[in-house]
């Protein structure tokens, strides 16, 4: 298998081949369980394709990442196993790299940023047990990777990638070949969540060889868009500031081995100035196309919801990425359409947060400040006069108070409808109020989720 790529001269089956993965696949075979593929009937009348869901959060680690890593490990010599092995993660690597330690009988360090779920990280002990020692740094994925790779030069420890290493990213191309052998070879395209690459790069090199008119789509958080930066940029890039709320994705620079599979195989990115008026790219028009387009984190979370309430999927918000990407994009009636559910490991405390930015995303939740009267009734008036019948305040909470004609508060308001924003905004011009609407994207709107 090739190690490190001579950058796009080199075509997809010289960086990695379909035989690598099917050596993996042996490999991991008795760890890696075989995860369904499932039909969701709720996604294939909305979208009028047979939408079918891989599986991964059923895995051992309830993420695909377990195969990337035992598929690594399990090829390292015996000065290497006694060396011991390091890794950083956002959470979902680090249980596979935990599982394979106990299973090998390896010892590991782990790095995680400091926002990685609780959740996560009792799962990363519970796999590893004595195996593994935790170390939480910085508030990225990146800053976890720097300390990982400064501990391997101090100690002489392995390095356990999460996405850039041939070795890694074969284990996770196994995903491919099973979807192909549940669906004898019948897929139209697939659908893959992307964060350094590591997943689609392994899925385009066992597609592009054994079923070369499968489309693949990925699907990045637009707050974490490094491969598509990659992309545009002919090279990867480091991006200056990224939204981590999908953590399992939420790369600052994507994989420079995963960049050169996805370039040397013709991919391309799905910019916002490409996209039609009605705001849906259709899949790539070509059989055999790569593309990757950008997900808002908060359509994420209503996928998460959606996924929870209509199938009981219990879906992490990268493990959400790819199902909702699907409400972008249009399918040719009956294609055979696979989304992978990359992961199950959601810490249940966020679902304040996934609630709230679901309702934001949907145009139902509405955030604003208010210059209220400081007299009588002014509170009222403001119920009275302004709020529609199916609407609710949900915040309301002083920011000023040092002004004896007027006082500052801000005010959350829920409405029945995403369609009652307008009528809402008439009514608070018609009040003679000082409201301000604050906008998402704006900076003193992330202040608030």
């Amino acid at each position: 298998m090739s190690t490190v790529p001579r950058a796009q001269a080199l075509t997809t089956a010289e960086l990695l081949t379909a035989s690598d993965i099917d050596e993996a696949a042996e490999r991991i075979s008795g760890i890696v369980a075989v995860t369904p593929l499932e039909r969701c009937d709720r996604l294939s009348q909305v979208t009028g394709a047979n939408i079918f869901l891989k599986r991964e959060d059923q895995q051992r680690v309830r993420s695909y990442k377990l195969r990337g890593a035992y598929n690594l490990m399990v090829q390292l010599t015996e000065p290497e196993r006694t060396a011991g092995v390091v890794c950083a993660s956002a959470g979902n690597h680090a249980q596979g790299v935990a599982f394979a330690c106990r299973a090998l009988g390896i010892r590991g360090r782990i790095y995680l940023p400091s926002n990685t779920p609780r959740q996560k990280r009792d799962r990363i002990r519970a796999h590893g047990g004595p195996y593994v020692d935790l170390k939480v740094t910085g508030p990225t994925y990146d800053e976890a990777a720097a300390a990982a790779l400064r501990d391997c030069a101090e100690s002489g420890a392995t390095l356990v990638p999460p996405f850039d290493d041939p070795r890694t990213v074969a284990g996770q191309g196994t995903v491919a070949r099973e979807i192909l052998e549940q669906l004898e070879g019948l897929v139209d395209v697939v659908v893959v969540p992307v964060g350094g690459g590591g997943l689609i790069a392994g899925m385009t090199a066992y597609l592009h060889e054994r079923s070369p008119s499968t489309t693949i789509v990925g699907a990045e958080p637009t707050g974490a868009a490094s491969m598509i930066g990659a992309l545009a940029a002919r090279g990867p890039v480091t991006l200056r500031e990224i939204d981590a709320f999908v953590d399992g994705a939420a790369v600052r620079r994507a994989g420079d081995f995963p960049y050169a599979v996805l370039s040397a195989a013709g991919a391309s990115a799905v910019t916002h100035a490409s996209l039609p008026l009605v705001a849906s790219v259709p899949a790539p028009s070509h059989p055999g196309d790569i593309s990757i387009l950008k997900v808002d984190e908060g359509a994420v979370c209503t996928e998460m919801l959606d996924l929870y309430q209509n199938e009981g999927v219990i879906a992490e918000p990268a493990g959400a990425l790819a199902v909702a990407a699907l409400k972008q994009m249009k399918f040719e009636a009956h294609q055979n359409v696979v989304c992978l559910v990359s992961g199950g490991n959601n810490d249940v405390s966020r679902y304040g947060e996934i609630i709230e930015r679901s309702l934001v995303h949907m145009g139902l939740k509405h955030y604003f400040l208010v210059n209220f009267p400081q007299e009588p009734g002014a509170l009222r008036r403001f119920l009275d006069n302004v709020l529609g019948p199916d609407d609710d305040i949900t915040l309301f909470e002083y920011v000023k108070r040092n002004n004896r004609e007027t006082g500052g508060a801000l005010v959350g308001i829920e409405l029945g409808a995403a369609s009652g924003l307008s009528p809402l905004m008439e009514r608070i011009r018609e009040s003679g109020m000082e409201v301000e609407h604050l906008e998402p994207g704006t900076p003193a709107f992330r202040y608030l989720i």
